[in-house]
């Protein structure tokens, strides 16, 4: 490659950061504690004493950070918790927005 080819592929690529997003859940009476802590081992990944606790911070501030992504797997994970909820008959609700990191 000459000089001239090299100098525009490192001029030309300006490689950034992606933004960052909290998947958010939420507390409702209906959602049982145990399928909140299935969620969380199941889909979020977390260890089943991170998840407990993570579940009774829901249960007593009203939601709690489940994990934070780029955007894909952010809306990834929050699909595939509605879509157990649903199934399950669970009102579960999570939502997402852009991480302050």
């Amino acid at each position: 490659m000459d000089s001239y080819s090299q100098d525009l592929i490192e001029n030309d690529v300006k490689m950034r950061t992606p933004s960052m997003y909290e998947v958010i859940i939420h507390n409702d009476e209906i959602t049982t504690m145990d399928f909140v802590t299935e969620v969380l081992t199941q889909i979020f990944h977390k260890t089943p004493p991170a998840a407990a606790a993570l579940m009774m911070e829901v249960h007593t501030l009203g939601h709690g950070v489940a994990g934070v992504y780029v955007f894909d797997i952010a809306v990834t994970k929050k699909s595939q918790a509605d879509l157990r909820a649903s199934d399950r008959g669970f009102p579960l609700k999570l939502t997402i927005r852009e991480a302050d990191v």
